[in-house]
């Protein structure tokens, strides 16, 4: 799947555009194609319920990401469906980020496939950000076996925009004097936040392109938007974006989240894809030796919108069946909406962390042996030495849920 580079990203000096966005192609997709030969340029789609990624030439066929799996094929009856492997696919990722790491010192992850690099500064090491960007791209093709497109620009936002617009497998850069002349054609979609409502709304006053947003009176846009929305997608359209390139702190939580087809669920489904989160949160608050104070929820409707919970625990924990419990109250609570209103996804966040020697300084939960518990620590074991599919709950078997994961802690 290597596509021609685009002709902006000719060699030569850009200092003036230090920041690269670098995004795999169809990440989970590619993964798959690399290690399985027979999929390589075709349709094929990952996961059954739900389309969790699908390759460029399912794409093609109109196949999207979060479809319904049904719907997928009866637009591509072709594809090839795979069942998503998640060890897999972090194992990709770490090998990336390692790659990144070597890259530059400023690297901030967006997410298990994307991230951010801060190249200023390395010209006489490197060489200049296009040689850099031509670099990265070599090695994770030639280390990891994946295509990775890259965008580089002036702004976070604009690198993003640039890499977006370089797929599959390009690279672009946007120079200072280009800017206006990229950005502006673009519609409106590409511009972050906004969605299917803000672009209704942005439409019916006959805004469609990124330049119509950046000649708009900023009053026009705050009274149709609101005074944040307004002012962010002017500045934004405008290429005005003063965030720096900043690494990532020590997680102040983790989380996991799972989406499944719109159809309605019964109480104990829910309750099941509940539990195999709090078993994958758990073994990760563990492996990162802290505890959590708060635990929540949040959940989907079929209607797309959303509703969150949250509980403060009487004392901190990193043991898996406190914290289940934790998180059945929050779903005893929300059982009338989603009865009501149907669910499309649910998440679970550990919140509040701290250091797990802050232990000894807590009441101990009744019933609670601590997070070192003999039975967390024989499943994180197996998990660690076999994979995380090693060993599950039984209510878990052959759902059809879909579980992303995340950058590594």
């Amino acid at each position: 799947m290597r596509g021609p580079v685009p002709v902006a990203c000719q060699h030569g000096v850009v200092s003036e555009t230090p920041i690269l966005h670098a995004d795999l192609d169809a990440f989970f997709a590619s993964v798959e194609q690399r290690d399985d030969p027979s999929l390589r340029d075709r349709p094929m789609i990952v996961g059954r319920g739900v389309v969790l990624a699908c390759s460029y030439e399912a794409k093609a066929r109109g196949v999207r990401t979060a479809m319904n799996g049904a719907q997928a094929l009866k637009i591509c009856p072709e594809a090839t469906v795979v069942p998503p492997r998640m060890s897999a696919y972090t194992e990709a990722s770490r090998a990336v980020y390692e790659v990144f790491a070597e890259t530059s010192p400023l690297v901030e992850g967006l997410s298990i496939d994307e991230a951010f690099l801060d190249v200023r500064g390395l010209e006489q090491i490197s060489g200049s950000p296009v040689e850099i960007a031509v670099k990265l791209r070599r090695e994770v093709l030639e280390e990891v076996g994946l295509n990775i497109s890259v965008g580089v620009a002036r702004t976070k936002f604009l690198a993003k925009v640039a890499s977006g617009e370089s797929k599959p497998d390009g690279l672009l850069v946007v120079r200072p004097e280009e800017e206006e002349a990229f950005l502006h054609p673009l519609p409106i979609e590409r511009l972050w936040g906004v969605g299917r409502v803000t672009t209704e709304k942005l439409r019916s006053m006959s805004i469609t392109t990124v330049g119509d947003i950046a000649r708009c009176p900023e009053s026009r846009l705050v009274a149709a938007l609101g005074p944040s929305s307004g002012s962010r997608l002017l500045d934004l359209a405008n290429n005005r974006d003063p965030r720096e390139v900043a690494p990532r702190q020590a997680r102040r939580s983790i989380g996991a989240q799972s989406a499944f087809p719109r159809s309605s669920r019964s109480l104990d489904e829910v309750d099941a894809l509940a539990a195999g989160l709090i078993d994958r949160t758990t073994r990760r608050l563990r492996a990162s030796s802290q505890v959590c104070h708060t635990v929540s929820i949040s959940i989907r409707f079929d209607d797309m919108k959303r509703a969150s919970r949250s509980h403060r625990l009487p004392a901190a924990s990193a043991s898996t069946e406190p914290l289940l419990s934790a998180i059945r109250l929050l779903l005893a609570d929300a059982k009338p909406l989603i009865e009501a209103r149907g669910i499309t996804l649910l998440g679970v966040t550990l919140e509040n962390l701290a250091p797990d020697d802050a232990l000894q300084l807590e009441l101990p939960l009744a019933g609670d042996p601590g997070s070192n518990s003999a039975l967390d620590a024989a499943v994180d074991e197996v998990r660690e030495r076999f994979g995380s599919e090693a060993i599950m709950r039984a209510s878990l078997v052959g759902h059809d849920g879909v579980e992303a994961p995340l950058l590594p802690d």
